[in-house]
């Protein structure tokens, strides 16, 4: 084993250690030291991080820019303690991410895809319970703005049905934070928990189980949200684009802020608690939904006009 490869393991846990889940780059970089390898080669150089990033030729150019700026990390580490470490420098293979425009689901459409939820076929290769797992599931993304990995990763003690609280666990950077319910939110969760133990019990902790009893994953979760899109008309038969679940944490927070102008709150003071709430790590995050969507933008610009008038 090469100096190169053993650095990496502590590298890695470093990060994660600061709080970076680095999952792809977990899974990618020792990939690239294997590149390095086949070369005979036991340090990083700019040509071949390079040509590394850019295989197979066939990738879009932004997964060649994420590629380039895992191994740019890995350097920037390394040459703390080999000097012939070169780093990437950041004008190469550059990338601007762009923001997805949301796509804010109206209360109709929440509707139908809850309802269509509950028609899910239950023979062959489901259970009793995969509407219900379903049904709740979509209906919390919906009323809480949760992220869907932090759902997913809820288990059956983190409900808290007397004090109406999640307990989120799986937040960014490890944090640790207590989201509130709606009652009728909590009637929903009581209702699911009830038919989530009569069908598995304690067979796992999670509570969002697939038909297997163990923890539901994002795999699952999509393709039975793409086929409750389609067959509601959100999407296309063959569409490879439409509306997502993250959109539904946009939803939720779309709705804070336009309630908080109609019932004349201070929205920009009272942003960092949305923050607190969504589990942003920045509240810079949570501004982009101020300037994200026109309606907000009118609030705000009528807000300013009554102030100027009264001021004159």
């Amino acid at each position: 084993m090469n100096a190169l490869r053993e650095a990496l393991p502590r590298y890695i846990q470093l990060r994660r250690d600061l709080g970076f889940k680095l999952v792809d780059a977990g899974l990618q970089l020792p990939r690239f030291v294997d590149f390095l390898e086949q070369r005979g080669v036991d340090h990083i150089t700019t040509p071949l991080a390079l040509s590394w990033a850019q295989e197979p030729a066939s990738v879009l150019p932004a997964e060649w820019a994420r590629r380039l700026g895992y191994v740019r990390g890995f350097a920037r580490y390394r040459s703390a303690t080999d000097g012939r470490t070169e780093i990437p420098p950041p004008w190469l293979l550059p990338h601007r991410s762009t923001r997805a425009r949301p796509y804010i689901y109206s209360e109709a459409e929440v509707q139908q895809l809850l309802a269509a939820a509950l028609q899910l076929p239950t023979s062959w290769h489901g259970t009793p319970l995969r509407p219900r797992v379903f049904h709740c599931l979509l209906g919390l993304l919906c009323t809480t703005g949760l992220r869907m990995s932090e759902a997913l990763g809820l288990h059956v003690i983190d409900v808290d049905v007397d004090q109406a609280v999640l307990t989120i666990r799986g937040s960014k950077f490890g944090r640790i934070r207590l989201v509130p319910l709606h009652a009728s939110t909590v009637e929903v969760l009581l209702d699911y928990l009830r038919r989530r133990n009569e069908c598995y019990g304690a067979i796992s902790p999670y509570l969002f189980v697939s038909n297997r009893g163990n923890r539901l994953d994002q795999a699952q979760l999509h393709r039975t949200f793409y086929a409750l899109s389609r067959s509601i008309g959100l999407r296309g038969a063959t569409a490879s684009r439409g509306p997502r679940l993250h959109d539904f944490r946009h939803r939720f927070a779309l709705h804070v802020l336009t309630r908080w102008y109609e019932t004349g709150e201070d929205a920009a003071r009272r942003l960092p608690v949305l923050s607190a709430y969504l589990g942003h790590v920045n509240v810079a995050d949570t501004y982009w939904y101020l300037s994200a969507w026109p309606e907000l933008m009118g609030h705000a610009m009528s807000r300013l006009e009554r102030r100027w008038g009264a001021a004159s």
